[in-house]
């Protein structure tokens, strides 16, 4: 199917993009354009203009900032597996890279295409809340930062306003201690999320003296399993411990259900992939 009419505009910064949108009140921002364009075509999203941030230099790059991270808007999944920066810092950031999607895909989507676009059941989003990152936003009035936790509002829906662009996500860089993990179960053709968790403690005498993990695909957002982060804090992170604290994280009543997997299912999904995730970086830290 053949997408409707629409103008089209290249932009060479995020204040020609702003301006943009504010005459455009229904335009879209075209990044990697693999879940945009698939849409349009779909007609389940209808914008009368797309307005093309691909060559915005200000919205690429890796670079640290202090103890924070700093990762363009704009960058690829490609370039964050690759970035030897992430690493050695932020290694589960190209470990959940590496899993989306194809080669194809990787190489054109981006990484706050991913973000903006909200899918509840994209990889990254688990991943953010896990690392406590933070997402800087520019309009017309601005910009502002975000904590993930307060980022991911509902299904497809971001704390992105009208007329606004996610231009950076700032990461924290991890101290000595500190491991990451990231486990799917993925649906074999889209590589989508059927259940993710992502998860980041932080280890000391074989104590876990800090815990945040994310879980993506099961819910209408991504969200935190904050009740599994304090059962497991103060606590050493073995077979016996994660078993106890990983079993009913959460309500099927709370979870999608389709024909991939029902809701029952999912739930028991979320525990087992809980505490693969913990084991996971538990044994990297």
């Amino acid at each position: 199917m053949y997408t409707n009419q629409f103008s089209y505009h290249r932009v060479n910064t995020v204040q020609e993009a702003i301006s943009l949108l504010q005459k455009n009140p229904d335009a879209r921002l075209l990044a990697g354009g693999h879940s945009l364009i698939p849409a349009m075509k779909l007609r389940l999203s209808d914008p009368s203009a797309l307005v093309d941030i691909s060559r915005v230099a200000e919205l690429k790059g890796i670079r640290q900032r202090g103890n924070t991270l700093v990762i363009g808007a704009m960058t690829t999944h490609s370039e964050i597996e690759d970035s030897a920066l992430l690493k050695q810092l932020c290694p589960l950031l190209p470990e959940v890279a590496h899993i989306i999607g194809d080669p194809a895909v990787r190489n054109r989507g981006t990484l706050g295409g991913s973000l903006a676009h909200a899918d509840p059941a994209a990889d990254y989003p688990a991943s953010m809340l896990a690392l406590g990152a933070s997402m800087k936003i520019v309009g017309s009035n601005g910009d502002r930062v975000v904590d993930a936790d307060n980022f991911f509002t509902g299904m497809f829906a971001t704390a992105i306003g009208s007329g606004e662009i996610l231009t950076e996500i700032h990461v924290p860089v991890k101290t000595a201690g500190v491991g990451m993990a990231y486990e799917t179960m993925m649906h074999p053709a889209s590589r989508y999320a059927i259940v993710g968790v992502a998860a980041m403690v932080r280890m000391s005498g074989g104590v876990c003296q800090e815990a945040r993990v994310g879980m993506t695909g099961a819910g209408h957002h991504a969200m935190r399993l904050s009740g599994l982060e304090a059962a497991v804090t103060g606590k050493p992170l073995d077979a016996a411990t994660l078993s106890a604290a990983c079993k009913s994280l959460v309500r099927p009543a709370d979870l999608l259900g389709d024909h991939f997997a029902s809701a029952d299912y999912r739930a028991h999904l979320v525990d087992v992939y809980a505490q693969r995730a913990l084991a996971a970086a538990a044994g990297k830290a």
